[in-house]
């Protein structure tokens, strides 16, 4: 009888003793794509739904103001590199509920409120540091219930 190599044995995919922290899946280039696309994309979407009027004249959401839009376009674009940054970061250390989703809608909600209404730049720079803080906060209850799970493994 012929047997076949066993190409999933235990001793080639645990890791070396000595190697306590684990390497991230895939190349950094793909990690600093999708960090990019997701920026993008936000900002994107964010910029396009600034087009249009959300809501009766009253109260709803005005359509982007005139003026020049590049200086709101790049400060979001940063904001959304670095909240994308931290989040896809944290999904490789722990399980993460969409890092992707979150990123996202941060920075749509941003654009979109920056192009409606242009704040100067406190209110914009307060605007950034609050879906920064929203990120900081979901990137700390996913590290903390990570942490949580592992001290019940061991």
């Amino acid at each position: 009888m012929i047997q076949s190599p066993d190409l999933y044995s235990p001793d080639e995919i645990s890791p070396p003793e000595g190697d306590e922290e684990p390497v991230p899946p895939g190349p950094l280039w793909r990690h600093a794509v999708w960090v990019g696309g997701v920026a993008v994309i936000g900002v994107g979407l964010g910029w396009i739904g600034a087009l249009f009027r959300i809501g009766p004249e009253e109260y709803g959401l005005p359509p982007a103001a005139p003026g020049a839009v590049w200086p709101y376009l790049i400060a979001w674009t940063a904001t959304g590199l670095v909240a994308a940054a931290a989040l896809r970061a944290t999904a490789l250390r722990v399980p993460l509920y969409a890092p992707g989703s979150i990123a996202v809608v941060l920075v749509l909600l941003g654009t979109r409120i920056s192009m409606g209404w242009r704040p100067e730049a406190p209110a914009l720079g307060a605007l950034a540091a609050g879906a920064l803080a929203a990120t900081a906060i979901w990137c700390a209850l996913a590290l903390r219930s990570g942490s949580d799970h592992a001290g019940r493994a061991a």
